[in-house]
């Protein structure tokens, strides 16, 4: 049984092992920064698919970022456009960003504040995650405690009691992805959110 409490699942991220929890689009797969590795064999994911970083504020993610003032300004401008909410930013990344969670591309990293209450009180004891949606690389999305506890027993699953173990957690869509580039935003997937730059 891996299913566990949320101060359980906040104490397992502690002692560095690999945690699910809902989120607005999909549930995660979450892991200290530092031991993304860990998500990379779980999913049996290849190294050239990155994982993002998910806080509980905006601050918490400045750290690992690396631009000019302008650029941060205009980062800043469509974060609070949109976040907490189901979009990604793909920016320049500071030398704080483990190599493992973006192994193919160390220079960028994704990034994202999820419209989850539940996600975001856990963020919040947490601190920054490593993070990717729960399901083996190339298949669809988990969406419910009982098929991610099944597809991953050694994972500690969020219990939450007001959803049940086959109800679908969060919309199901994936997240928008934009990337900063020298010429502006270039969106490299389009989502839940619908953007036009």
């Amino acid at each position: 049984m891996t299913r566990v409490s949320q101060e359980e699942l906040v104490k397992g991220v502690a002692s560095g092992k690999v945690v699910s929890f809902p989120t607005d689009t999909v549930p995660a797969l979450a892991v200290k920064p530092e031991l993304a590795k860990l998500i990379f064999q779980l999913k049996q994911r290849p190294a050239t698919k990155p994982l993002i970083l998910m806080a509980a504020s905006i601050e918490e993610l400045l750290p690992y970022l690396d631009g000019s003032d302008a650029e941060l300004a205009n980062w800043l401008e469509i974060a609070q456009k949109y976040w907490p909410g189901a979009l990604t930013l793909v920016l320049p990344a500071s030398d704080s960003v483990s190599s493992t969670i973006n192994p193919t591309d160390s220079k960028t990293i994704g990034i994202r504040i999820p419209h989850s209450a539940i996600a975001l009180e856990i963020l919040r004891q947490t601190g920054v995650l490593a993070t990717t949606s729960a399901n083996f690389s190339g298949k669809p999305p988990l969406e419910t405690m009982e098929a991610i506890e099944h597809n991953f027993p050694e994972v500690l699953v969020l219990q939450d009691d007001g959803v049940k173990e086959d109800q679908p957690m969060g919309s199901g869509l994936p997240s928008t992805v934009v990337q900063w580039t020298e010429a502006g935003w270039q969106i490299l997937r389009q989502g839940s959110i619908e953007l036009f730059l």
